[in-house]
């Protein structure tokens, strides 16, 4: 088995508010053996896939990790909702590539920003959106500078220290929005009330972003695929 399905089936269950004892007599199975499925310490057989999906009303690609989507559906472009207040694209010039992460992206900011807002702390706003425009100045910047031709006067900066530095701050906002997180103040921005921190599952974001929200969950896959490989 797959080392996504422990994680899921004990999302799910958590997800649900159930004991592990609980789902398990639900489930037909020992505690224990529930426990070592969620562990990964044991291997389940197929017919348990099926049951436990069945159990969760999820997919069982869903439950191996092969898609984010709970129902078992694949994305594609047209099926991801153009952003709100962006101008239409001509889809026949432009790039499937270009225009899939476009949307996965942006649709994904704008949910992690009502969820901000949820969370009402301006220094949480602040630095998570500085460390958002760093990251498109940094790889802006190594595109335009991709051809020599294009003038640096563009940029104020020298372009020996730039990458460095901006990853530097990067990681001193990273280490700002940690402590605001955690309640305590930081950069002249008091901690956020920790009591106020929005409740969060994939099945609160799904209900709260039905159109949107498999753009963030696939961003999330996207994104852990390509970590894993650092292991």
């Amino acid at each position: 088995m797959n080392n996504d399905f422990p994680r899921i089936i004990t999302l799910l269950r958590k997800e649900r508010g159930l004991s592990q004892k609980q789902a398990a007599l639900e489930l037909g199975i020992s505690q224990a053996l529930l426990s070592h499925y969620e562990k990964g310490i044991r291997e389940c057989g197929l017919d348990f896939v099926i049951h436990i999906a069945d159990y969760y009303n999820v997919s069982c690609d869903y439950l191996l990790g092969r898609t984010p989507d709970r129902a078992g559906a694949t994305i594609k472009i047209d099926d991801i909702p153009e952003t709100p207040d962006l101008p239409h694209e001509d889809e026949s010039k432009s790039n499937n590539l270009v225009s899939l992460n476009r949307k996965l992206i942006l649709n994904s900011v704008n949910i992690m920003y009502e969820i901000i807002a949820q969370a009402g702390s301006k220094g949480l706003t602040v630095e998570i959106s500085s460390y958002l425009m760093v990251s498109v100045y940094k790889m802006l910047r190594i595109i335009y500078s991709s051809n020599p031709r294009n003038p640096q006067a563009m940029f104020s900066v020298m372009p020996e220290v730039y990458k460095g530095l901006s990853s530097a701050l990067q990681t001193i906002i990273e280490t700002n929005v940690n402590q605001i997180t955690s309640g305590k103040p930081s950069d002249g921005f008091r901690g956020m009330n920790v009591s106020s921190a929005p409740e969060l599952s994939p099945d609160v974001i799904s209900k709260a972003f039905p159109d949107i929200a498999p753009s963030l969950f696939n961003l999330i896959q996207k994104t852990e695929e390509k970590i894993k490989k650092l292991i």
